[in-house]
C-alpha cells in the first residue's frame, strides 16, 4: 500500500479534528511521530491537558515501530484494548494482538487480578512483544518484577497508561525508573482506548515510512 493509499482511509472530519488540535497544542517540542501520537491521545481522549502528561522514552517510538515492522506481538491487559488496536494491525503489518487475560486462571487469587496473572505466560510466549497496560497497575507492577528479575525478557516497548487512583500513579513512577523503552501518561490518567490511540499512532507511522 501507498503512503497515498493510507493517508486516504483518514476521514477528513478526523483531519480537520487534527488540524485544530496542533493549532490550540501550539509548540509542543515534539515533532514526526512523537506529535502524531501525541495528537492521536488527544483525539480519543479529547482532552488537551494530555501535553503535559506524555512522556516518551529516549528512542522509544523508533524501537516499538521498529519491532512492529518486524511483525512483534502486540500484548494488552485488557480485550478492550485489544479489539481496538486489531483493526489498524491488520491493515498494516499483520501483527498479533492478543490479552494477556487469555493466559490467565479463570478467577483471580484473592490478592491479585486475572491481567497480572497472565502476564508472565504471555510474556514468555511474546519474547520482544509491545505491552499496552491501560487498565491494570497490578500488571504493570508484574511486568516491571519479571523483568528485574530476568524471568523474561524485556519487551520492545511498554505503553503504561493504566487509568484509575489506585496504585496508578505508584506503577508508572516505576515504570519511569526501569530503564525499559516506555511511553507513558503521568498521574491518574489512561486506559484501553489511549494505549490502542498510541500504538496505532505507531502503527501507520512504521506503515507509511516503509511504504514511501
Amino acid at each position: 500500500m501507498s503512503s497515498q493509499a493510507m493517508d486516504s482511509v483518514d476521514h477528513p472530519i478526523f483531519c480537520e479534528s487534527v488540524r485544530r488540535i496542533r493549532g490550540w497544542l501550539g509548540e509542543t517540542g515534539l515533532g514526526g511521530v512523537e506529535q502524531e501520537l501525541l495528537e492521536r491521545l488527544v483525539h480519543s481522549s479529547g482532552d488537551l491537558a494530555l501535553a503535559t502528561d506524555l512522556r516518551i522514552g529516549p528512542g522509544a517510538c523508533a524501537a516499538g515501530m521498529a519491532a512492529l515492522a518486524a511483525g512483534a506481538v502486540i500484548l494488552t491487559d485488557t480485550a478492550m484494548a485489544a479489539a481496538a488496536v486489531a483493526p489498524m494491525a491488520r491493515r498494516t503489518f499483520g501483527n498479533r494482538v492478543c490479552s494477556v487475560l487469555e493466559q490467565a486462571p479463570a478467577v483471580a487469587p484473592p490478592a491479585g487480578t486475572r491481567a497480572a496473572e497472565g502476564m508472565e505466560r504471555a510474556l514468555a510466549a511474546c519474547p520482544g512483544a509491545v505491552v499496552l497496560i491501560g487498565s491494570a497497575p497490578t500488571a504493570l507492577e508484574r511486568l516491571l518484577d519479571l523483568v528485574a528479575s530476568n524471568r523474561v525478557a524485556a519487551p520492545s516497548l511498554v505503553i503504561g497508561m493504566p487509568v484509575g487512583f489506585v496504585g496508578v500513579a505508584e506503577s508508572k513512577r516505576h515504570l519511569a525508573a526501569s530503564g525499559l523503552s516506555q511511553i507513558r501518561l503521568e498521574g491518574s490518567k489512561g486506559g484501553a482506548g489511549l494505549v490502542a490511540a498510541a500504538v496505532n499512532a505507531l502503527l501507520r507511522r512504521a506503515w507509511l515510512d516503509q511504504a514511501a
